[in-house]
C-alpha cells in the first residue's frame, strides 16, 4: 500500500512535468523530485500526464504515445519508488492507467462526469479530483459522493483557480474550509492557478514569478498538499511551460514551505 497523509507533520508534494516529454526529461526531474523528498523528508508523488486532452490549440503536443509514455512512468515508479499521478479523460482510460498509476487524477473539467468519477473510484486507486475553475468549492462534495458510492475513500481534493474573466484565474483561499469540510486531503496547485487561459496564440500563458506567494499562502492556511508542475527548462517545455517552476528551483522553495509549515503546527 502506498503512503496515504493521516496527520503527517509535513506537506505533501505532487510534482512532475505537466507531459511525459521524452525518457531523459521525466527521469531528470524524477530524480530531483525522489533526491529532494528524501532530504527533506517530504512525501512525494511523480506527476505527468501520457497523454493531454485538453490543449488550446490543434497544433499542440497531447503526447508521444499512451504506450511508450506509460512505460517511462513505470520505469519511474521503478527505479525511484515515486507513486505515479496521471491523468485520464474517459472512464475507458482508466483500466489502462491504473496499471502503472497510484493515484488516478481527474481534470477540472471533468470533475462533474459521473461516469469517469465511477471507473476512477472502482480502480481501487486513490482519485485526485481537481475542482472545475467553474466550480463552487462546496459543489466538490458531489463529485466525492461519487467516488465513496464506489466504496473507495482514498480521495483527493485540488484546487486550482477559479475562472476571473475570460483570460486569468483566481485562488480564492475561502474555499479551503468547504473542502476539507468533505473530509478529504485538500491541494493546492500552485502552477495552474497561476495560468493565463484563452491567449490569442492559442497557447495558455502564466505567472510562475508568483509561485512562491501562492505556495506559501497555500501551507498558511492549511493545505494538505502541494501540486506543482516543474522542468529544467520550462521554456523548452512541451506543455505548459508558462506556468512552470524551474526545477533548480524547488528545493530552495520547499525549504521555505517547511518553515511556514512547522510555524503553524500545533504544539
Amino acid at each position: 500500500m502506498i503512503w496515504y497523509p493521516d496527520k503527517q507533520r509535513h506537506f505533501f508534494l505532487i510534482a512532475g512535468p505537466c507531459v511525459v516529454e521524452n525518457e531523459k526529461i521525466t527521469f531528470e526531474i524524477a530524480d530531483t523530485i525522489a533526491a529532494t523528498g528524501k532530504k527533506l523528508d517530504i512525501p512525494c508523488f511523480f506527476k505527468s500526464s501520457y497523454r493531454k486532452a485538453n490543449r488550446s490549440s490543434l497544433s499542440s503536443f497531447t503526447g508521444m504515445g499512451d504506450k511508450e509514455a506509460l512505460a517511462i512512468l513505470k520505469e519511474v515508479k521503478k527505479r525511484w519508488h515515486l507513486p505515479i499521478v496521471t491523468d485520464v479523460h474517459a472512464a475507458t482510460e482508466v483500466e489502462c492507467a491504473a496499471e502503472v498509476a497510484d493515484v488516478i487524477q481527474i481534470p477540472a473539467f471533468l470533475c462533474r462526469q459521473t461516469d469517469l468519477l465511477l471507473a476512477a473510484g472502482h480502480s481501487g486507486k486513490i482519485v485526485n479530483i481537481k475542482k472545475g475553475q467553474f466550480l463552487s468549492p462546496e459543489a466538490m462534495q458531489y463529485a466525492v459522493d461519487k467516488v465513496r458510492s464506489t466504496g473507495n475513500n482514498k480521495i483527493f481534493l485540488t484546487e486550482r483557480g477559479t475562472t476571473f474573466g475570460y483570460q486569468d484565474l483566481i485562488v480564492d483561499f475561502r474555499g479551503i474550509k468547504a473542502l476539507k469540510a468533505t473530509g478529504c486531503p485538500c491541494v493546492l496547485d500552485c502552477t495552474h492557478a497561476l495560468q493565463k487561459p484563452n491567449q490569442p496564440s492559442g497557447v495558455t500563458g502564466g505567472c510562475p514569478d508568483l509561485i512562491e506567494i501562492v505556495a506559501k499562502a497555500g501551507i498558511a492556511v492549511g493545505f494538505d498538499g502541494l501540486f506543482m508542475e516543474t522542468h529544467p527548462y520550462p521554456a523548452q517545455a512541451l506543455s505548459d511551460g508558462a506556468n512552470m517552476l524551474p526545477l533548480h528551483e524547488l528545493e530552495p522553495l520547499l525549504r521555505e514551505l517547511l518553515k511556514i509549515r512547522h510555524a503553524i503546527l500545533p504544539e
